[in-house]
């Protein structure tokens, strides 16, 4: 069993019971986090890894992405929502072939680990043909990122053939992500635009299944109608949910589930103003971060945070009557850590530093002229780093990034997401 230990480090543990160490030793041993403490002697078969100088963190996780549109990154850096629905939901999508769909989320997969990102909540809705949907859950289980493949209609496959779920969701479920433990696992998005008769079945189909679900939502929809007909599954990750009221807010909060906020896009493309401030108002509510679509953002985790603290910071100063506490620099790590976990179900294996889970864990340099000295670790890794700071990072023990060098090769993935986007540009393709 391969074992590392990483010596001397700031570790922000995310676990109140661990608490933080200024200068404290953790130990890797397998998949898991065996051990952390102020000094651990080293296995003999243990390798030592000198941290001194570093933040150790759990991995980012991002509880909102739509992957599958890893080829089209920085495609529409001005779009609106409804050039979004126009481009690349309308437009580009129905044109990608299962190879290209697999290329792309392969993308998407290699720049999360690459910044620090070691789950993913991925928002695939552009299931219309049993071979997408092999492809894309074929690329996340290739690319060793810690996944939950939200399976969702097409735009297109929805317009013409209504909002429930296809049967072959059950495929997928039962013949390819039907273990609950392994790295991807399975969710649904099940939304529906008003059909309760859809509501009630993507619902059904949920609890049948056993699965959590995920859906788009905003202060035109309420979350009081979903669970007066039964469709409000419990944890479900709610998307963006601009504008939703405090009463709405506390209903989503009852039912278990949670706000998925990404700021940088709502600003963007005008989804309204983000919810980090008043959802943190709602007791019991879990908020966690998320960089939804690569064509007009960055996917790294550092941005979201930075997106999100200002955000929060903009609504603490300009409200007429606080009525909480302003976000903090350590609500936003934990957003982007362990309620991000926690959001998804997956407390129990990541999100922080606990001995006995998953070893998901980011080494950052903190010994460099652009963010020393480091007086606020949290506030150094929220406000003053980016991805060039990641030193290591490991998803269940595996090394995806060593000094700050990728560990998988990409430069054939690099050329055929170069020939994917030429055939896509031809007008063929349009």
């Amino acid at each position: 069993m391969s074992a590392r230990l990483f010596r001397n480090a700031r570790l922000l543990t995310m676990d109140p019971a661990l608490g933080d160490f200024d200068h404290g030793d953790l130990l890797v041993e397998g998949e898991h986090i065996t051990a952390v403490a102020e000094h651990l002697d080293a296995p003999r078969h243990a390798d030592v890894v000198d941290a001194g100088g570093c933040i150790i963190v759990p991995g980012f996780v991002d509880t909102h992405r739509h992957m599958w549109q890893g080829l089209f990154r920085g495609i529409g850096p001005a779009h609106s929502l409804k050039d979004y629905y126009d481009v690349i939901l309308n437009t580009h999508g129905p044109a990608l072939t299962p190879a290209e769909l697999y290329t792309g989320q392969l993308l998407s997969a290699r720049a999360a680990l690459a910044s620090g990102v070691t789950t993913v909540q991925d928002i695939s809705n552009i299931q219309d043909t049993p071979e997408r949907s092999d492809a894309l859950v074929t690329a996340l289980q290739e690319a060793g990122l810690r996944a939950v493949f939200a399976y969702g209609n097409s735009y297109p496959y929805a317009v013409a053939h209504g909002c429930a779920l296809p049967a072959d969701a059950r495929r997928v479920r039962s013949e390819i992500l039907h273990d609950d433990r392994a790295l991807v696992t399975m969710a649904l998005v099940t939304e529906t635009g008003g059909d309760d008769d859809a509501e009630r079945a993507n619902a059904a189909l949920a609890k049948d299944l056993g699965l959590r679900t995920a859906r788009h939502f905003s202060g035109s929809l309420s979350a009081a109608r979903l669970r007066d007909i039964g469709a409000l599954v419990p944890g479900t990750t709610v998307i963006h949910g601009n504008g939703m009221s405090a009463e709405e807010l506390r209903i989503v909060a009852d039912a278990g589930g949670s706000v998925s906020v990404s700021a940088p896009i709502e600003m963007i493309m005008g989804h309204g103003y983000p919810m980090t401030h008043a959802a943190k108002a709602v007791p019991g509510l879990l908020v966690s971060l998320s960089a939804d679509v690569e064509t007009t953002v960055s996917g790294d985790m550092f941005s979201q945070m930075r997106g999100a603290y200002q955000a929060a910071r903009r609504a603490w100063h300009h409200q007429q009557r606080p009525v909480t506490a302003p976000v903090g620099v350590r609500d936003i790590l934990r957003m982007a850590t362990v309620d991000g976990a926690r959001s998804l179900g997956l407390e129990g294996r990541t999100g922080s530093l606990t001995p006995g889970k998953q070893a998901d864990l980011l080494v950052l340099r903190a010994d460099r002229p652009d963010v020393a000295p480091v007086h606020d670790a949290y506030s150094t890794v929220v406000l003053q780093m980016d991805r060039s700071h990641l030193d290591t990072v490991l998803v269940a023990g595996r090394p995806h990034l060593v000094d700050g060098r990728p560990c998988a090769d990409s430069a054939a993935l690099l050329r055929d997401a170069a020939q994917a986007t030429r055939r896509l540009r031809s007008p063929k393709a349009r």
